[in-house]
């Protein structure tokens, strides 16, 4: 098989001058700090790589990597990868209990972070950085070999190397990784299952999951040039053309089509106005819903207060990661007319697995021309994501559908499970309903399947059930139409709050706690955690709902101590009882939702 980082010393010799990697910072993100060509890059990965094995780096050995998108983490990502290893992304901010569990299923060899996160995470600081979601609880202490980025910092573990003076050395010059004091003992790699002699295990993510069972998607080397292959697909990446992200999973894609990676000073959130003019006149760029917002806030401001410069965007701008409505997609449209604006749809599982023109979309959810298939078979209108990207199976398995819960038919008239709407083939119920069950994916970046799965020695996944409710116009388009499972999506976090509410629930003066998501305008959506006091008589009919409640208050202080930073609540609230629905009696978070929207500040979708 084919490894997909082949490419880059192909590119060197190719266009060895080019550059592929442009990195922004300075007072306003404007002044371009490093730049690195194709030739210089290939030749930083390969040295990286020669010091990791040097240093006793193994063919399967994961390396836990919590290092923002700069050119010295992209070469040690790359290089980690080269030399046979497995990247671990572990993201600052989770509970010690949530991360010990996670540390434990990986099982890592080496760890690598900057040396701010090194400092930040022990000390006098770990307080202040576990109130921004800084913290890497106890990580320089772990017993495993550790690498960084960065100036050196107090904090920064003893032995540990630095990558970039290493990666940036003449051939022939001692490398940093390989001097200094032996590195401590560290535990045996995990078994691997006998698959990856001929695809090698390459990425891990962790999503979700409790202490007793934390839950990880594994990708290999396969998968994530499946991965790259279908990104390509977006936006017609190609040669010479300038991609402006902080996503790796665009900057990649772009780079190893011979392009330039443009990586930002910050990201759109933390300064959306030095973004702005790092993306004008960019050939593509990749942004999650919530920074399109923060971006088209400064492009209109701008345009109000007349500025002298022009409203100018990137040719292509994708927007996913989590919902993309046709209302962010219409006003992006009228802020940026002349940028082609395109929503992507798909899982870390499988990403992305299909994806829809702003026109289309805009259309579908106005109900004019081009949505007519998805609205006149007399089904639930839902959310239009697209045709599947080329080499992407489509299933729709209407077996799972609740009665309960459907959103639309999900039964033929004798009562009988229609059955499976089989790949490829768009379907249609009695009277030309179109057939609702879950959506399943198949396709190139299909992962190989979850880390506790596959450690434990069962087969790969065959396939990705998204979990989504969904059916296939009469044009073979994906549409939404609702979940068959509780989750909430806030910017790129996935968050399932049946992992939290039993945490939550603990707490002193707590009877019940449910938390939702309150969809905003822009597709993100705002956690809202609605509490129920002890003692509190059985309730009937409409909940009363609070703020501000001694209860409330005191939930919001405490919520910090048990639950991810990424899971954190936007408000709390007190409600007299919990609605609840369906022969299941479980928790009504529809209901829930249409009472909070009003405090959240928003309207619900």
């Amino acid at each position: 098989m084919t490894h997909f980082l082949e490419r880059l010393p192909a590119l060197a010799r190719e266009t060895p001058d080019v550059v592929a990697l442009r990195w922004f910072g300075g007072r306003g993100g404007a002044r371009v700090r490093e730049e690195v060509t194709f030739r210089d890059l290939a030749a930083r990965v390969e040295r990286t790589a020669s010091g990791l094995r040097a240093q006793g780096l193994r063919p399967g050995d994961r390396v836990l990597f919590s290092v923002r998108p700069r050119p010295e983490g992209v070469v040690l990502c790359l290089a980690i990868l080269r030399a046979g290893g497995s990247v671990v992304f572990v993201d600052p901010g989770s509970t010690p209990e949530l991360f010990a569990a996670r540390i434990a299923a990986a099982r890592p060899r080496w760890a690598a972070t900057e040396a701010l996160l090194y400092a930040a995470s022990s000390g006098p600081l770990r307080r202040i950085a576990r109130s921004r979601g800084l913290l890497l609880p106890d990580y320089g202490r772990l017993p495993v070999r550790h690498l960084y980025t960065g100036r050196w910092l107090p904090g920064v573990p003893r032995g540990a190397r630095r990558v970039a003076a290493e990666s940036a050395r003449r051939p022939g010059s001692e490398p940093d990784l390989t001097s200094g004091p032996e590195p401590t003992p560290v535990p045996e790699p995990a078994p691997r299952p006998g698959w990856v002699a001929d695809d090698p295990e390459a990425l891990v993510v962790f999503t979700s999951g409790t202490t007793a069972e934390p839950k990880a998607v594994v990708h290999t080397a396969g998968t994530l040039g499946g991965m790259l292959g279908l990104f390509a697909q977006v936006g017609g990446l190609r040669s010479e053309q300038r991609a402006h992200t902080d996503q790796m999973f665009l900057g990649l894609p772009a780079l190893l089509a011979g392009g330039t990676w443009e990586i930002p000073a910050s990201t759109p959130k933390d300064d959306p106005a030095a973004f702005a003019r790092g993306v004008a006149g960019a050939d593509s760029s990749f942004l999650v819903p919530a920074d399109v917002t923060a971006l088209l806030d400064v492009l209109e401001a701008r345009g109000i207060d007349g500025g002298a410069e022009p409203v100018v965007g990137p040719a292509v701008l994708a927007v996913g990661a989590a919902p993309v409505t046709a209302a962010l997609l219409e006003r992006g449209r009228r802020v940026l007319p002349a940028t082609r604006w395109i929503a992507v749809y798909g899982a870390t599982e499988i990403l992305p697995a299909a994806m829809t023109e702003a026109d289309e979309k805009i259309a579908a959810a106005g109900g004019g021309a081009a949505s007519a298939s998805a609205g006149s078979s007399g089904g639930p209108r839902g959310d239009l994501v697209g045709r599947p990207l080329a080499g992407i199976g489509v299933r729709i398995d209407t077996a799972v559908v609740g009665l309960d819960e459907a959103p639309g038919p999900s039964r033929d008239e004798t009562g009988d499970a229609p059955g499976d709407q089989p790949a490829g083939e768009p379907g249609t119920g009695p009277g030309d309903r179109p057939v609702v069950g879950e959506l399943v994916l198949t396709g190139p970046s299909l992962m190989a399947g979850y880390l506790s799965d596959l450690d434990a020695g069962k087969p790969r996944a065959a396939e990705h059930r998204t979990g989504d409710l969904a059916y296939r116009d009469a044009d073979g388009r994906i549409v939404l139409v609702g979940r068959n499972r509780d989750m909430i999506i806030r910017g790129t976090v996935n968050i399932y709050p049946g992992l939290f509410e039993p945490r939550l629930r603990a707490l002193p003066g707590v009877a019940d706690a449910v938390m939702v998501g309150v969809p905003m305008p822009d597709g993100d959506e705002r956690v809202v955690l609605v509490v129920t006091p002890e003692g509190a008589a059985p309730g009937v009919g409409t909940p009363r709902v609070r703020v501000g409640t001694d209860l409330a208050r005191a939930v919001a202080d405490q919520v910090g101590q048990v639950l991810d930073h990424g899971a954190l609540p936007d408000l709390v609230v007190e409600a007299s009882h919990v609605p609840l629905a369906g022969r299941s009696r479980k928790p009504d978070r529809h209901a829930l939702v249409d009472l909070v929207s009003p405090l959240a500040g928003t309207v619900r979708a």
